[in-house]
């Protein structure tokens, strides 16, 4: 019997013996190691029996498994892992397959220990660099069960810990050893993405940090025993790998996730997912990541307000990583999607619900936050592209909008000011183009003085250089408590206020006339002016910034359709502009003139000063004189220190009003000068010196009218080109005989109006006029020479 069961032994594959002989009697023994060496050093003199050799250890483990004799199948595993490691790359691939094939005889068994011992070995594979790519081989099995696993639900707390870590380190594994070879099997597939994504989020969602609002981990030491915290290291390793074309493989298992999990609302865990993505993507494909949440916020238009406004909020705290790297195209594509979802929210819910603002406001955060990060040069672009979308088309002081188009007006102006506040100005004619600020002028005209306070407020931002619009918010005469911050005016701010300032003085006189104005609206008219003083007021532009004032002195006075609240509240920023026009320019007579004002208004009407009420009683709006701006003692001040006072006692803008409105819009309703200088009325301001002399308004020289001048003699000069043309052609082709006939009198107008012109001067007929002349030298035949007719055309 012995020498049978040697004989048979004998006969035996050499190497099916050295694998048995590394199998101690006693599973508790472990590997013998010995016999270890040995099959080793066998396996690389003869590599080409690798894959019997691995073959034959799969039967063993399996019979093991069935008879759940645990401990050789760990031995049997052991030496799989040692064989692996010795192995060289050329030869690896032979053994791969019975190697992957006892991994997988591992995993399918319910123990956790072999299943967490079989993923041990799979990430030490997957560590191993092969020379030649196992293209053959399958990973779909490794994906659905380290997916599985990474949702295990296992009493044990400890256990179920363990196989949750295993899961995600296996899922590791798999996407290392496929995502860099381009023969083997494509993970990215939607297939396997929508197994390793799900897995890691399921993971990470438990985090102790991922339910609340800007949490970071606490214990980032233990990362690789913590599953939430391994996962999202997984995680961004994933999202590192990915190229261009397989970024929405990633983004779209995570809003799905979100979806299906009702992980929006609240969205903290939303944000922390994102935020992730966003650090860990390849910084030029971080825009796909924008597009792909804008994408899915078109997808949820139907769904409920609170998901929609969850999702948007997330856009607003991640959109700005993106911003740094858009470029070009992409950065106004982001702008106009934004702009498209407030433009639907407007038109969906004209109510404006709580809810609905919520929703608005997270966009417009987002549009915020998104020019935060992106120059100054393409935050101007983007106002400009904002303000172009304003639906301001008819939109004035004369016509009514409708309640949808003021809704979106108010909200897209309150993009554009959330742009504004993210906008540094440097000069102003860099950031205040025509193409901007001309529609913005008409903007502070509309109906709704909501819409014109927020203009005014854009105005703020925008002027506003050295951070002094809080010390300016209301009116006020003690200017040096202010402690302002100052600056000299550039030389090309002086060019944009020379060029533009009357348009703009303009524009905020005619705001302060409509009736629908408010406090606020007075107040915040006040602090533009008073920003434009703090930042150019020179001795250049003090005389226009006086002339408003003037001009602002006598609506309060003579205007009939402003209510008496205005008028008072009107006088207050009088003298306080004029105040700080004296401060700032350091015209100290004009001080002391401000402040004796200033003294009578705190004894005899104190309702003319700061601050200002939108309810005074029963007050007179009757005003002493040495209560108001005199402009004779002002043009006075100006002489004392140097300066002309001419421009200061011309025009002042209410005898322009009629004739400057809405001149940034349209001339069609001014044929020419004479037709406008006919609708002129000239106003008398009960606090005007007498002595001041008013121009006519045909005298006054604007841009408009050299404009309109210089259009007018370019018609002429068009017109009489053309009759010359005619001329010429007519001589030139017409036959001798007709130009005769064409030439002759047909009518006596000429004559007649000669006649009629020696008549009134009673002028005698030469014939009877000469003195001193001898019949000889007369003759009375002859035709007087103012009798003789001379036809029209040759008369010029």
């Amino acid at each position: 019997m012995f020498s049978c069961c040697w004989c048979c032994s004998a006969l035996r594959p050499r190497y099916k013996r050295l694998v048995d002989n590394i199998f101690p009697v006693n599973p508790q023994d472990g590997l013998i190691k010995n016999n270890m060496e040995k099959l080793m050093f066998y396996s690389l003199s003869s590599p080409e029996k690798l894959d019997r050799i691995g073959e034959y250890l799969f039967q063993r483990a399996s019979r093991d498994i069935s008879r759940r004799r645990n401990g050789f199948v760990i031995i049997a595993m052991e030496a799989m892992d040692q064989l692996l490691a010795a192995c060289h790359a050329q030869t690896l691939n032979l053994f791969v397959e019975s190697f992957l094939k006892m991994v997988q005889k591992l995993l399918e068994s319910t123990d956790p220990q072999l299943q967490i011992l079989a993923t041990q070995s799979f990430v030490r594979f997957a560590n191993i660099e092969e020379d030649t790519p196992s293209y053959h081989t399958r990973y779909d099995f490794f994906v659905s069960k380290y997916s599985s696993m990474c949702h295990s639900n296992n009493d044990n707390i400890t256990v179920r810990k363990q196989i949750r870590l295993a899961g995600i380190q296996g899922l590791q594994g798999v996407v290392r050893k496929t995502v860099s070879d381009d023969l083997v099997e494509n993970i990215w597939n939607m297939v396997h993405m929508d197994k390793i994504v799900p897995s890691l989020l399921y993971n990470m969602q438990n985090a102790r940090y991922s339910n609340k609002e800007n949490a970071t981990p606490e214990s980032p030491t233990e990362e690789r025993s913590d599953p939430p915290q391994f996962a999202e290291t997984c995680m961004r390793e994933l999202v590192g790998r990915a190229s261009f074309g397989h970024i929405r493989c990633v983004i779209k298992p995570v809003l799905k996730h979100l979806d299906n999990h009702l992980l929006w609302v609240p969205n903290y865990f939303a944000i922390h997912s994102f935020r992730i993505i966003m650090f860990s993507i390849q910084s030029q494909y971080l825009y796909t990541v924008v597009e792909a949440l804008m994408t899915h916020l078109d997808e949820h238009s139907q769904s409920p307000l609170k998901i929609r406004t969850s999702i948007a909020d997330t856009l607003s705290k991640i959109i700005s990583i993106a911003a740094g790297e858009s470029v070009g195209p992409s950065v106004l594509e982001i702008i106009s999607s934004l702009l498209t979802h407030l433009r639907v929210s407007v038109s969906r819910n004209l109510s404006s619900t709580n809810d609905e603002q919520l929703y608005q406001e997270a966009l417009i955060n987002a549009l915020g936050e998104f020019a935060n990060h992106l120059p100054d040069y393409q935050k101007i672009e983007i106002m400009k592209f904002i303000m172009s979308k304003v639906p301001y088309s008819k939109l004035d002081s004369i016509t009514t909008a409708g309640k949808g188009d003021v809704l979106l007006q108010s909200i897209l102006l309150k993009s554009l000011l959330k742009v504004g506040t993210k906008y540094q100005t440097i000069h102003l004619n860099t950031t205040f183009r025509p193409s901007f600020l001309q529609p913005l002028l008409r903007m502070s005209l509309a109906s709704d003085a909501e819409m014109r306070l927020l203009v005014q407020q854009i105005f703020h931002t925008l002027i506003d250089r050295h951070k002094n619009i809080n010390k300016l918010t209301k009116p006020t005469v003690n200017i040096i408590d202010l402690n302002l911050e100052i600056e000299k005016a550039s030389r090309p701010d002086i060019i944009f206020i020379k060029k533009h300032g009357p348009e703009i003085y303009m524009a905020l006189y005619e705001s302060l006339e409509l009736t629908s104005n408010n406090v606020d609206n007075v107040q915040s008219i006040y602090t533009t002016l008073a920003l434009l003083t703090v930042e150019l007021g020179s001795e250049e532009t003090v005389l226009e910034l006086l002339q408003l004032i003037m001009s602002l002195q006598d609506l309060a006075l003579t205007s009939i359709e402003i209510n008496t609240a205005i008028k008072f509240n009107l006088h207050a920023i009088v003298i306080s502009l004029l105040v700080l026009i004296a401060n700032v320019c350091n015209i100290s007579n004009l001080m002391d003139y401000g402040n004796k004002i200033v003294r009578n208004r705190y004894k005899e009407a104190p309702h003319l000063l700061p601050d200002l009420c939108s309810e005074y009683g029963h007050l007179s709006s009757g005003i002493s004189s040495s209560l108001l701006v005199d402009q004779a003692i002002v043009s006075e001040c100006l002489k004392e220190v140097g300066l002309e006072t001419n421009e200061l006692q011309g025009t002042n803008y209410s005898n322009n009003s009629l004739q400057h409105r809405y001149s940034w819009v349209d001339n069609t309703g001014c044929n020419s000068s004479g037709d406008i200088n006919d609708g002129t009325i000239e106003l008398d301001s009960a606090g005007s010196s007498p002595s001041v002399q008013k121009k006519l308004p045909g005298e006054e020289l604007t841009f408009d009218s050299i404009k309109r001048i210089l259009t007018e003699n370019s018609n002429v000069q068009m017109m009489e080109e053309e009759k010359r043309m005619q001329f010429s052609h007519l001589f030139r082709n017409t036959p001798f005989p007709d130009l005769i006939k064409k030439t002759q009198p047909k009518h006596d107008v000429l004559q007649s109006k000669l006649s009629e012109i020696f008549n009134v001067l009673n002028i005698e007929p030469r014939s009877q006029s000469i003195q001193g002349s001898t019949p000889s030298d007369i003759k009375p035949s002859q035709t007087p020479a103012y009798e003789i007719h001379f036809p029209e055309l040759f008369v010029y």
